[in-house]
């Protein structure tokens, strides 16, 4: 950015509350010392709008500004400009007039991509008319070059003549060897597709299976599987082997399953696949998760805990020993909870130690450790190397057996935290399900710290939320859950008394047309209070936990789930899917 513009961006931005005067004393201090580093920091501050930092420096550059993310594009009018050209310069053709073509420029100081543009409009006796863009706007109007089902139609009329089985009754490995797959250009461009729309997506997991005479593609997003494209059967194996290469596994081994690992460069962010293959009566079915570690961990307020909730876990994580266990079913964000804890503890003076299968988001400062199972790494022969290693803090990915249960507990016996996971329905549940382990109760009652259990739900799509009409099944149910809570448990925003008022989202662009983006979690959080360590070592009485849990004001999956629909963060049909509520 030109050293005269910059303190013209900074008094746009402020005109259009985008900066507090602690940013714009920091954003000017910047422009002063070294102005062409100021557009960097702004689009990598989070606080500011891109949209509001594009319509800026169209103020400050006399271009008008144009939002392009919610934009309708013609195909043919987007593909005046080769798609090439448009990736090179951050440039695309959104609207034709006449013979005016409207620009978008995301860089409109880049005068190589003026020369392109002005060029091609001569040459086809147009001219151009310039607006500047966000990146954000660019990013999602170039998605419109290709869809998922051209580019990969366009390979698989490639692969057809390798792959397709020539006659009735040929073998689809007989149609397919090993040396055609590794080879094939036509499939690994398949493949690459697939992976890259699936980040674009959002998705978290890659379904590809085999299923009659078609190979499905089906992406997880929010916690929903969606098909996005069908192919031909003939292709499936290929596509197999193709993940196997590159996943390093056996590729001519099709008996029994495989796990393997990918890392890839997709838009510039490394993401890791891990892979599961496994062989099916006929074929085999691969599922990837996509392990994507973000910037920065979520905190626990933008996990979706709230009120008293976030209060207990905040509090806990200040305890110098003992044991903070998160429970719920697989997929139900557990690793996510435990690696925002993580991030909150990690300082410089402790030392972190982990246990995981797999290892799904990295962390600077911790030490991580995957285990191996095969070679006789396991969380219990890990965790107890751990305990030679002078931590402060553990986490063990997940408590599976006896042995386990044995070490967490002594591990926090012996002045250590530990963080970990466990798969059972509800928060009270965890404590049976220790002793059913083999956890002495006088022990696990003197380590357990809280019990935080969780699911997670797909949240309303900000851009087309609108009221919904409840029904009076609903009311009621809504009614029935809540009115037992006191109102001082009630979440900022809602109060007993008041009318109950949900929302919907009716589908746009944004969220492809589902009503959701987004997903947070519903909890409850259970605290080990004495008359609670008192309850477990005396044989853990059902009419016992239930007059304490009344005591704590303790807020279920249900209630919270209820109370999150009433401040229009999700919809009737999420709670009602999630907690399976009659």
């Amino acid at each position: 950015m030109p050293a005269y513009n910059a303190k013209q961006i900074i008094d746009e931005l402020i005109i259009n509350n985008q900066l507090t005067e602690e940013q714009k004393l920091l954003y000017q201090s910047i422009a002063e010392k070294n102005p062409e580093l100021l557009e960097t920091a702004l689009q990598k501050d989070n606080a500011i709008s891109k949209e509001a930092l594009a319509q800026a420096k169209g103020k400050v550059l006399n271009l008008p500004y144009i939002n392009l993310e919610d934009r309708a594009i013609d195909l043919a009018i987007l593909k005046i400009l080769p798609q090439d050209l448009s990736a090179n310069y951050k440039m695309l053709i959104f609207d034709k007039r006449g013979n005016v073509l409207r620009v978008g420029m995301v860089n409109p100081g880049d005068y190589k991509a003026v020369e392109a543009i002005e060029f091609l409009a001569r040459k086809r006796g147009y001219k151009a008319e310039y607006y500047i863009i966000s990146q954000a706007g660019f990013k999602s109007s170039f998605k419109n070059y290709e869809s998922i089902k051209e580019q990969v139609g366009e390979a698989l009329g490639y692969a057809e003549e390798k792959f397709a089985p020539a006659e009735i009754g040929k073998t689809l490995e007989e149609a397919t060897t090993l040396e055609e797959v590794v080879k094939s250009a036509p499939v690994s461009k398949i493949v690459s597709v697939i992976l890259r729309h699936a980040i674009e997506g959002r998705a978290s997991d890659i379904h590809i299976e085999p299923q009659g005479d078609k190979s499905k593609i089906r992406y997880r997003i929010d916690g929903i599987l969606h098909t996005s494209i069908v192919l031909p059967i003939y292709v499936h194996a290929a596509l197999v082997s193709r993940i196997k290469v590159i996943s390093n596994l056996k590729i001519d081994e099709t008996r029994t399953p495989q796990d393997g690992r990918i890392r890839l460069n997709v838009a510039g962010r490394d993401v890791d696949f891990r892979v599961s293959i496994i062989p099916l009566v006929n074929q085999e079915k691969v599922v990837m998760r996509i392990l994507e570690s973000p910037d920065k961990a979520p905190t626990f307020e933008e996990l979706g805990f709230m009120g008293r909730q976030l209060e207990l876990m905040t509090k806990n994580l200040r305890e110098p020993n003992g044991m903070f266990l998160v429970t719920g079913p697989t997929g139900s964000g557990k690793s996510t909870t435990l690696f925002s804890a993580l991030s909150s503890l990690n300082k410089e003076g402790v030392n972190i130690s982990t246990l995981e299968d797999p290892v799904e988001y990295y962390i600077k400062g911790i030490n991580q450790s995957q285990v191996r199972p095969d070679v006789g790494f396991t969380f219990a022969t890990g965790l107890r190397a751990l305990l030679r290693q002078d931590p402060d803090i553990i986490m063990v990915g997940e408590i599976r057996d006896q042995e386990t249960v044995e070490l967490a507990i002594h591990a926090a016996l012996t002045g250590h935290f530990v963080l970990s996971t466990l798969h059972t329905n509800d928060a009270v549940g965890a404590i049976p399900r220790f002793i059913d382990m083999g956890a002495q109760p006088f022990l696990l009652a003197s380590t357990l710290n809280l019990i935080v259990a969780q699911r997670l739900i797909r949240k309303i799509c900000d851009h087309c939320k609108i009221k919904e009409e409840i029904k009076g099944d609903v009311l009621k149910e809504i009614e029935e859950n809540l009115t037992a809570l006191p109102e001082k448990s009630f979440y900022p925003g809602l109060k007993k008394d008041s009318a109950p008022v949900v929302y919907k989202g009716k589908g746009c662009a944004k969220c492809g047309n589902t009503g959701y983006q987004g997903r947070i979690s519903i909890s409850e959080v259970l605290p080990i209070s004495q008359r609670m360590k008192e309850i477990i070592y005396h044989g853990f009485k059902s009419e016992e936990v239930k007059e304490e849990l009344k005591k704590q004001e303790f807020i279920t999956l249900t209630q919270d789930g209820w109370m999150k629909a009433l401040l229009g963060l999700t919809t009737i049909e999420e709670i009602l899917r999630v907690t399976k509520t009659e």
